[in-house]
C-alpha cells in the first residue's frame, strides 16, 4: 500500500499531486530547489527536502538527489508529474530498483513509446491508425529514401525518432530538398537527443491536434476517457485545450478510444497516458504517446468527473481501476487556458514578484495554480504559473464562463498572456471551433 508519496516536481502540478494524496489519506514529501523553498506545496507538504540549486540539472533532474530524499523520508512511491523526469525511462528504472513505486508506466514501456519509430510499430500492431510513412528508420541509401518519398507523396516530413516538443523535424516539399533535409535533421537530432535516427512521414497540411486520454492498471484493464482538442498552439506549444473536441462524433470517439484502450492492454500499460493524433478529413493519425499525466488533464476531469491523479496513485499501488468503460459518462464541455508569466505580444518570459493575485471563481470555474500574492516567479523554469478551466453544459456556456473568468483574473507585478487568451476567446474562428494547428501562428503573423 502506498502511504507516502514523494512529489518529484514543482509548481501547479506538484500542488495538484499533493491535493490528490490528501484526498486519499496519503502522506507527502516535497522536494525542491533552493529557488523554490517558498512554493505553496512545499509549505503544505508533511515533509520537505531541498535537493539542490536553482537550475533544473542540480535539482529536478538530479536523480541521485531525488532517490536519496525518498530514502531519507521513508517514502513508498515517487510521482514525477509532467516534464522533468516524467518520461525518463532510466529514472523510472532507478526508482523501482531502489525499492520505490514509480507512479507511471514501467521503464520498458516508456522506452518503447519514447522512440517514435518503435512507438509507431507498436501502434500498427495494435491497430491504431498511423500517418503513412517509411515504416522504420531511414537508411543511408539515398535512392531508397527518394523512392520512399515518392511512394508516400510530397510534402513529407523528416522526424527525429527521439524528438519531441516540435524539435527535430523538417518539412520537405520536393525531391530536390529531400536528401539535404535528411542530413541536416540527422545532425540536429544527434546534437539535441543523442541519436541520429530519423524517419519519414506524409506531411498533413491542415490537421487538428486531437488526443485520447487513457488509464490502465496492472490487471490488464484499460479504458479511454474521451478526447481533447489541443490545436490552438504556438511553436508547437499548446495554448488552449478543450474537451470534447468540436465536431468529433460519438462514433468516432468510441472507435478511436477503443483502439487506444486495446493498445494499452497489448502493451501491458500501467497508469495514465495520452495518445496524440493529427486529425484531418475525418481520419485520425497517431503521432506519439505521452506516458505521463498531461498539463491539460483537468478538462477531461471536468467532463468525466474522474480524478485522474488519484487514479494514477491507486493503480501504482497495485489496485484495479475504480471504474470500467461503461461507467465513464461525458457531460458538458470544458476549456483550459494556460496562464504564462510572459509578454502577451512578444512572448518574452516575465519573472519577478507577484504584487497582487486574485483568482476568478463562480460556477463551473476551476483554477490550478501555485502562485499567491508575494510569490516570486523564478527565471529558471517554465513560465506557466497556472491554468484556468471552465465547464459548461455546452461549448458556448464554457466559453462564456471563460471570458468572465479571465476578466476577473488579477496578476500584478509581472506580465502574463491573459490578454492573448481574452483575444482568442473572442476570435470568430475559435468560436466556430475546429481550427487547425496552424491557426494561431497565422493569426499572430508567425507563419
Amino acid at each position: 500500500m502506498i502511504d507516502k508519496v514523494l512529489i518529484a516536481n514543482r509548481g501547479e502540478i506538484a500542488l495538484r499531486i499533493l491535493r490528490a494524496c490528501r484526498t486519499l489519506g496519503i502522506g507527502t514529501v516535497a522536494v525542491h530547489s533552493t529557488a523554490d523553498r517558498d512554493l505553496k506545496h512545499v509549505r503544505l507538504a508533511d515533509e520537505s527536502v531541498c535537493i539542490g540549486g536553482a537550475s533544473s540539472a542540480e535539482s529536478y533532474l538530479n536523480i541521485p538527489a531525488i532517490i536519496s530524499a525518498a530514502e531519507l523520508t521513508d517514502s513508498v512511491a515517487i510521482h514525477p508529474g509532467y516534464g522533468f523526469l516524467s518520461e525518463n525511462a532510466d529514472f523510472a528504472e532507478r526508482v523501482e530498483q531502489s525499492g520505490f513505486r514509480f507512479i507511471g508506466p514501467r521503464a520498458e514501456t516508456i522506452r518503447l513509446m519514447g522512440d517514435k519509430v518503435s512507438a509507431i510499430d507498436a501502434m500498427k500492431t495494435a491497430g491504431v491508425p498511423c500517418v503513412p510513412g517509411s515504416g522504420g528508420p531511414l537508411t543511408d541509401d539515398d535512392a531508397d529514401n527518394l523512392r520512399l518519398a515518392r511512394e508516400i507523396g510530397y510534402p513529407v516530413i523528416i522526424k527525429a525518432a527521439a524528438g519531441g516538443g516540435g524539435r527535430g523535424m523538417r518539412v520537405v516539399h520536393g525531391e530536390g530538398a529531400l536528401l539535404h533535409a535528411i542530413s541536416v535533421t540527422r545532425t540536429e537530432a544527434s546534437n539535441a537527443f543523442g541519436s541520429d535516427i530519423v524517419y519519414m512521414e506524409k506531411y498533413l497540411g491542415n490537421p487538428r491536434h486531437v488526443e485520447i486520454q487513457v488509464m490502465a492498471d496492472e490487471q490488464g484493464n484499460a479504458v479511454h476517457l474521451g478526447e481533447r482538442d489541443c490545436s490552438m498552439q504556438r511553436r508547437h506549444q499548446k495554448v488552449i485545450e478543450e474537451s470534447p473536441a468540436p465536431g468529433i462524433t460519438d462514433a468516432e470517439r468510441t472507435r478511436i478510444g477503443e483502439r487506444c484502450a486495446e493498445a494499452c492492454r497489448q502493451l501491458g500499460y500501467r497508469g495514465a497516458g495520452t495518445f496524440e493524433f493529427l486529425y484531418q478529413d475525418g481520419e485520425f493519425y497517431f503521432i506519439e504517446m505521452n506516458t505521463r499525466i498531461q498539463v491539460e488533464h483537468p478538462v477531461t476531469e471536468m467532463v468525466t468527473g474522474r480524478d485522474l491523479v488519484a487514479e494514477q496513485i491507486r493503480v501504482a499501488g497495485g489496485e484495479s481501476l475504480s471504474f470500467g468503460q461503461d461507467e465513464i459518462e461525458f457531460r458538458g464541455h470544458a476549456i483550459e487556458c494556460r496562464i504564462n508569466a510572459e509578454d502577451p505580444e512578444r512572448f518574452i518570459p516575465s519573472p519577478g514578484q507577484i504584487t497582487l493575485y486574485h483568482p476568478p471563481g463562480g460556477p463551473g470555474v476551476r483554477v490550478d495554480s501555485h502562485v499567491y500574492t508575494g510569490y516570486h516567479v523564478p527565471p529558471h523554469y517554465d513560465s506557466m504559473i497556472g491554468k484556468v478551466i471552465t465547464w459548461g453544459e455546452d461549448r458556448g456556456s464554457a466559453i462564456a464562463r471563460m471570458r468572465t473568468a479571465l476578466s476577473e483574473l488579477v496578476v500584478e507585478g509581472i506580465n502574463t498572456n491573459t490578454a492573448l487568451h481574452e483575444d482568442l476567446l473572442l476570435d470568430r474562428g475559435f468560436e466556430e471551433g475546429g481550427t487547425n494547428i496552424h491557426y494561431l501562428e497565422k493569426k499572430l503573423g508567425l507563419s
